[in-house]
């Protein structure tokens, strides 16, 4: 069947962000279905939908994207929501402890864009959304393979926004901010392998009132619907004040050879290491 509204899938909508988003979008006129590896705990308020799914899984997200199509003939934007939070500092451990960064908040995102571009290619209309957070602007301490896969996300949609836009397709960032509870989720785990534990421990501390005050995951909702509907959208979209003031400084101070050095000094004080 043909859906008579335009169709929003939204993959980790089990998660406060992807909840939002949902939400959101439902307001905005979307059918939206959500996507989660625990389909429970996806709220049924705004979702006319659900898919179970990992997108990790080559298969499992081929599957869900087809059952999409089956059932409303159409997919119009993909809101790539899914990922993981990061991990505690290890520099020394085995390759395969980061990897899961990289295969949820990668990966993840490129099977998903793979699987919908020949649909949205055959309408020749579409958006795909991504949601890389500020981690992908600011290279900080202490989360290395979490920022690393995040900065990989918008060199990733920056690169395919250009690939497929003479095709009526747009690949767009929404780069929040972290969210209080990730904040809070790292921070209660064993600090057995984690280095520099009483630093990152203070940054948290420092950091988790700005993220709740300033990002929360309506404003963030409210970005991604910007997104999916303007009808002259930007490649990227800053959701909340840190972020916007991040953005803003990478853009303004002075650098050298491309390697902004104020700001990056500026990061080390904020951490409270030596200049």
């Amino acid at each position: 069947m043909t859906a008579a509204r335009p169709v929003a899938l939204v993959t980790g909508a089990s998660s406060a962000i992807g909840e939002a988003v949902s939400l959101a979008l439902a307001a905005a006129g979307f059918d939206v279905v959500g996507a989660s590896h625990d389909g429970s705990r996806v709220s049924p308020l705004g979702v006319v939908a659900l898919v179970d799914l990992d997108v990790t899984g080559d298969a499992a997200v081929t599957t869900a994207v087809q059952r999409v199509v089956e059932r409303f003939g159409r997919i119009d934007v993909l809101v790539n929501s899914a990922a993981i939070g990061p991990k505690p500092a290890r520099q020394h451990g085995p390759v395969a402890q980061t990897q899961g960064d990289f295969d949820s908040n990668l990966f993840g995102l490129i099977r998903m864009t793979q699987a919908v571009l020949p649909y949205m290619r055959s309408r020749r209309s579409g958006r795909i959304i991504n949601l890389p957070s500020i981690a992908g602007l600011i290279t900080g301490p202490y989360l290395a393979a979490h920022r690393a896969s995040k900065r990989a996300v918008g060199g990733y949609s920056a690169a395919v926004d250009h690939e497929v836009r003479e095709g009526g397709v747009r690949v767009l960032l929404v780069e929040p901010g972290g969210i209080g509870s990730e904040l809070r989720t790292d921070r209660t785990r064993s600090s057995t392998f984690l280095l520099y534990g009483d630093k990152r421990r203070r940054i948290v501390d420092q950091a988790t009132p700005l993220v709740r005050a300033h990002d929360a995951a309506a404003v963030i909702a409210k970005t991604v619907v910007a997104a999916a509907t303007d009808p002259s959208p930007k490649q990227r979209y800053v959701a909340a004040l840190p972020g916007r003031r991040i953005n803003a400084l990478t853009c303004v101070v002075p650098s050298r050879i491309g390697n902004p050095q104020m700001f990056y000094a500026t990061i080390r004080k904020y951490n409270q290491l030596p200049g």
